[in-house]
């Protein structure tokens, strides 16, 4: 299995083994790209640091080269959750890479980022906080053994500090001050959350947070990274006095020097606001987290199933009737599966989450529940799922009832905008077939005969002492008509 990593400053990607109830890395590549340099103003990749990150994937891509599909856990982060154009340039990236690629939220990145510090370090019932500094974005989590308590996802990173505050490459106290008082004006808030909170041990990941660390040890301090120590970091890069004049700095990583200075700042404002006395460095990050979550997906402990029941739980669901109309959901997804493709990219899961939770809506009003039910879907966070996940559960309980709206579909990840509506199409037929809340269910045989003329046939003359389910079946065909055409007997 492998982990792919899109960050904001660099590509990772961890080829990992399971062996014996171990992950075993058998192979790290780590390319610098700087994505989040090639964001402008109107918020657009340009075209060259599109082409180097596509290079970078295509150089991936024949590493995992026929690695089956589901093996390969590729996410994007803050630069592709800001970009305009993400959606043409995953096209062109899943093409390079050779496997699918989502975008996560930052509440996730957090999720993930801990889960793969936790598995690195070990599990400890004390409370930690957990940072790291990316390209485009800082993440804050504090949790507990494996899960995280609290996380927040701030819009600063090494890459936009620097490009912001340092643009010309001077490194004068004054830009220092500017940049350290705007990242202690992001953290603002998040400080009181966490300080109530609490933690024992501050424990620090990815490259910049390596780096910071590197230098200090290589410069004589102790062996943790410390308010003092980073203070006379500061000093050295301003006496320095510019970045290309960086390298002389002893322990700096090389090509870490453009992106040195909005990192120090960041981690300067971080020790301030929140009162960290001394940070040590894990080796874990996003993606070993992405290999852990992977691992899960093969196993029981699939974080997403935890997600949906929650949710559910949270929202009071009918949990009988939503298990009922994801059994019948899955009869009628097996009898058309292959005529409509449905087999691969987890279809089955989707349908059958979306039919756990597609009644969310009605703890808020049954009057348009599946509106409410959609937002809530849209605006929560959902440990384990992307944001095009989330887009595809939206499309689908929005759409589960009443009319039927093609166009929810068509911004939706690759192949759902295809596979969104014939998923959507099953899950509401069953919620039709449900529609009793009894356990005595009419079942018809379903046929597709062309990919939007769907047929059902019902036993004998079940329809004819039907008159209910009968109006329901006619009320069904007229809202899918823009779409689908249906016709049973």
């Amino acid at each position: 299995m492998a982990a792919v990593d899109l960050g904001s400053n660099s590509f990772h990607m961890v080829i990992a083994r399971f062996t014996n109830g171990e992950l075993v890395v058998v192979d790290r590549i780590k390319e610098m790209v700087r994505l989040a340099e090639g964001l402008g103003p109107d918020n657009v990749l340009t075209l060259d640091s599109q082409e180097r990150a596509l290079e970078t994937l295509a150089r991936f891509g024949d590493r995992v080269k026929g690695m089956p599909k589901g093996s390969v856990l590729a996410v994007g982060t803050n630069t592709l959750r800001k970009a305009a154009n993400t959606r043409g340039f995953l096209r062109k990236a899943e093409e390079a890479l050779g496997h699918d690629i989502s975008v996560v939220s930052g509440a996730e990145e957090a999720r993930l980022i801990y889960l793969g510090v936790a598995q690195t370090i070990g599990a400890s019932e004390q409370p930690r906080l957990v940072m790291d500094i990316g390209g485009g974005s800082t993440e804050f989590i504090i949790g507990r053994s494996y899960e995280p308590v609290i996380r927040e996802s701030k819009y600063m990173g090494c890459v936009s500090f620097s490009k912001k505050y340092f643009p010309d490459g001077a490194l004068t106290k004054r830009a220092f001050d500017r940049a350290v008082i705007a990242a202690q004006q992001e953290i603002r808030g998040t400080d009181s959350r966490f300080k109530k909170v609490g933690w024992e041990q501050a424990v620090g990941s990815s490259g910049t947070i390596r780096a910071v660390y590197d230098i200090l040890v290589a410069n004589g301090t102790e062996r943790a990274i410390t308010y003092r120590g980073l203070k006379a970091l500061r000093t050295l890069m301003i006496e320095a006095g510019r970045v290309e004049k960086l390298d002389s700095i002893k322990g700096l990583p090389v090509g870490r020097a453009p992106v040195l200075a909005g990192g120090v700042a960041i981690l300067l404002a971080a020790f301030k606001s929140l009162g960290i006395e001394s940070m040590s460095v894990s080796d874990g990050a996003l993606r070993e987290g992405l290999l852990y979550d992977l691992l899960g997906r093969y196993s029981d402990a699939d974080i997403r199933d935890e997600t949906i029941e929650i949710l559910a739980t949270k929202n009071q669901v009918d949990t009988d009737h939503a298990n009922r109309v994801a059994q019948v959901a899955m009869q009628l997804y097996e009898a058309v599966a292959d005529t409509w493709e449905l087999r691969n990219n987890e279809c089955d899961r989707f349908l059958a989450w979306a039919a756990e939770i597609h009644e969310i809506g009605m703890s808020i009003s049954y009057s348009r529940y599946h509106k409410h039910g959609s937002y809530l879907v849209q605006n929560s966070e959902l440990p384990g799922f992307s944001r095009e996940d989330q887009k595809l559960l939206w499309a689908i309980i929005r759409s589960h009832r009443r009319s039927f709206k093609a166009h929810r579909f068509v911004d939706l990840h690759l192949p759902f905008d295809r596979l969104g509506p014939r998923l959507t199409v099953l899950l509401r037929l069953a919620v039709v077939l449900a529609r009793s809340r009894t356990d005595d269910l009419p079942l018809p045989k379903i046929k597709i005969k062309e990919p939007h003329q769907v047929r059902l046939k019902f036993e004998d003359d079940l329809l004819d002492s039907s008159p209910l389910l009968l109006a329901d079946l006619n009320e069904e065909a007229s809202f899918l008509a823009p779409a689908f055409e249906l016709k049973f007997k």
